[in-house]
């Protein structure tokens, strides 16, 4: 590698020290990447990998301690200030952030947040310029033109990635740090905008640093990758070479545990006459307003957007369903239509013999203890006002299910049964304080305190590295068999899928449009749009 892009040595990190003791989250950790190399940075929840990022673009909390050094094209990088930093981040560095619903600003169209950025960083360009140049990074992440006008929370989470990849790409930098870019995005789209990652890099000379768990998608898109553990680094170098001979044992284990999960054998269901749940002709339509000059100036009219389109679907008692399909496609409208946060324009929801689409607001209440979910974002469904074991014991107040020191009892034994331990730690701390993936499992202790009959997995180890994925979806299946559970799980991981599913639905624009046992689905797809989904997929195996 000839003079790198960027360049850290003996990068050493500290939060703000709690009761005056200084803990490293980042230890000692060296690496460097040059023009048109991409590295993988991985490793589990908590490791720094997110901590590594925001300090290379000096985005810490006050108070935070920072030693060692990092440069780029020879420049420190740690010591700017002013306007000069401002360029620094986003015209020479963009970052692609983890859960784009807490970076976007809900008070402003997507176009705006374009326009925006542009504005801040290349005023020469008149407001007709930045609009066609936008449009055009848009298109390159699949968001097409009618959604300009549009707000973050009328996108599913897929779509706010999208958006959030796209302001990255917007001021052409030279680098990109990008941390979890395609966690919420099916494997299609994934694909495609690595694939666009890849191709800008050799391009335009750019560098890209992703943070990822996904071990499959790194080996098939990174050059080099550094697998840190506990603050370091344990192991750094060519991907092909790491991934065939690794030498740390944490290596070793990661590869291990994904590969579990890529080549897991499908369980089966059990036979079962009643379904616990059915979908009849469930309709979920939103009409798309063109404004009053549109409509007399084009003739235009307003659009409808049938997100969830005639499903019928049947989950029956202790089986888990997957659905998988593309961002966009209408599985999370699905989920919240079910759980009748929004009610259905069309068709019915029956859950044990009750039409809840019947229900008034007071009926429905009592029925939410029986139905839970696992949210895609955890850092925006958690309260940050509130501890951990307020978020965990909260359901229980709610619906009456136990008081004061039963509450703390309850959470801490389900804090330990999702991995957060020492429990005594983790139940006073905040959202803010726990990385993603630790605030993923607060929101599957959530979920799961109420002992619900049904719970719906909205992408619930999409932000967890390999090892603790297997964990915690083996965990899911020990409750499941527990406390007779039932899950709707939703995914765009076709190997967590299989590795989990006794059915797969696949979904597509708004319709299921092939439905089988997971083994049926994987081995004999029969719909074209199956068939394009599986060959997206990148397998571990083949690496």
């Amino acid at each position: 590698m000839t003079t790198p892009l960027l360049d850290v040595q003996n990068l050493r990190i500290a939060y703000p020290p709690r009761n005056n003791e200084l803990q490293w989250a980042v230890d000692g950790v060296s690496f460097a990447v040059g023009t048109g190399d991409r590295l993988g940075l991985v490793g589990e929840s908590g490791c720094g990998k997110s901590t590594i990022g925001r300090a290379l673009l000096q985005l810490l909390p006050r108070g935070s301690q920072i030693t060692g050094e990092a440069t780029f094209k020879d420049e420190s990088i740690l010591s700017l200030t002013g306007k000069e930093l401002r360029q620094y981040r986003g015209e020479v560095v963009g970052l692609i952030f983890q859960d784009p619903m807490t970076r976007l600003d809900p008070l402003m169209t997507i176009g705006n947040h374009c326009l925006e950025t542009l504005k801040c960083h290349s005023p020469e360009l008149n407001k007709q310029e930045a609009k066609q140049k936008a449009l055009k990074t848009l298109a390159a992440v699949r968001i097409p033109a009618d959604r300009w006008s549009q707000y973050p929370h009328e996108f599913s989470g897929g779509m706010r990635q999208r958006v959030a990849i796209a302001l990255a790409l917007l001021l052409d930098p030279k680098f990109i740090i990008a941390d979890e870019p395609t966690t919420s995005l099916d494997v299609t789209v994934a694909n495609e905008i690595l694939q666009e990652l890849t191709r800008l890099c050799a391009e335009r000379d750019m560098g890209l640093m992703l943070i990822s768990h996904d071990l499959a998608m790194v080996a098939e898109y990174c050059t080099e990758i550094a697998v840190m553990h506990q603050g370091k680094i344990v192991e750094i170098g060519n991907v092909q070479k790491i991934f065939k001979t690794p030498e740390h044992p944490y290596t070793q284990s990661l590869l291990e545990a994904a590969l579990h999960l890529h080549d897991a054998t499908e369980v089966k269901p059990e036979e079962t006459q009643i379904p616990l749940l059915s979908l009849d002709n469930l309709e979920q339509h939103y009409i798309l307003e063109s404004n009053f000059f549109q409509q007399i100036i084009t003739g235009e009219k307003s659009k409808i957007i049938r997100a969830v389109d005639g499903i019928n679907l049947d989950i029956y008692e202790g089986e888990i369903l997957g659905l998988v399909g593309e961002s966009g496609c209408g599985k999370s409208t699905l989920s919240r239509t079910i759980l009748q946060l929004v009610k259905p324009t069309g068709g019915k929801v029956v859950f044990e013999g009750k039409e809840l689409n019947r229900l008034s607001v007071a009926e429905m209440r009592p029925e939410r203890r029986h139905l839970q979910m696992i949210f895609q974002d955890p850092h925006a469904s958690l309260n940050p006002l509130m501890t951990v074991g307020e978020n965990v014991g909260d359901p229980l107040r709610i619906h009456a299910l136990a008081e004061g020191e039963e509450i703390k009892k309850q959470v801490m034994l389900m804090l330990e049964k999702v991995g957060l331990t020492p429990t005594a730690e983790y139940y006073g701390r905040l959202p803010r304080q726990l990385s993603g993936g630790q605030q993923q499992r607060v929101g599957i202790a959530r979920a799961m305190i109420t002992r619900p009959r049904l719970v719906i997995c909205d992408e619930p180890v999409s932000m967890l590295d390999a090892s603790i994925q297997a964990q915690v979806l083996e965990l899911m299946q020990a409750l499941k068999a527990e406390f007779n559970l039932t899950y709707l799980f939703i995914t765009h991981d076709l190997w967590v899928a299989k590795f989990l599913c006794d059915r797969i639905a696949v979904m597509n624009q708004g319709k299921i449009v092939e439905l089988g046992k997971t083994e049926e689905i994987f081995n004999d797809p029969q719909h074209p749009y199956t068939q394009k989904l599986l060959g997206a997929a990148p397998l571990l195996q083949n690496i």
